[in-house]
């Protein structure tokens, strides 16, 4: 399980040979989610409002990032860690 960013008590990270549509998972404390990549919109689990709030915002700066990484997992294995916010 790549972790892909880690900000404020928030834990992006991907899954190697993961099933479409691209997405990626989320953890913060007892809360589980996925988010499509594409529409920023979770498909499974949730998160608080604020939390959900902040990770789409993180999201929609490194959409392209996430789809990159995405790819690259499950075509060769390889990711690059993205910028927490500042």
């Amino acid at each position: 399980m790549p972790e892909i960013c880690r900000f404020l008590d928030i834990v992006i990270y991907m899954y190697f040979n993961e099933h479409p549509p691209p997405h990626f998972h989320i953890k913060y404390n007892e809360f589980r989610a996925q988010m499509a990549i594409a529409t920023l919109e979770l498909i499974e689990g949730d998160l608080p409002p604020r939390q959900l709030r902040l990770v789409k915002e993180w999201a929609t700066q490194h959409q392209d990032e996430l789809m990159h990484n995405w790819l690259s997992l499950q075509e060769t294995g390889h990711f690059d860690k993205i910028e927490p916010p500042k």
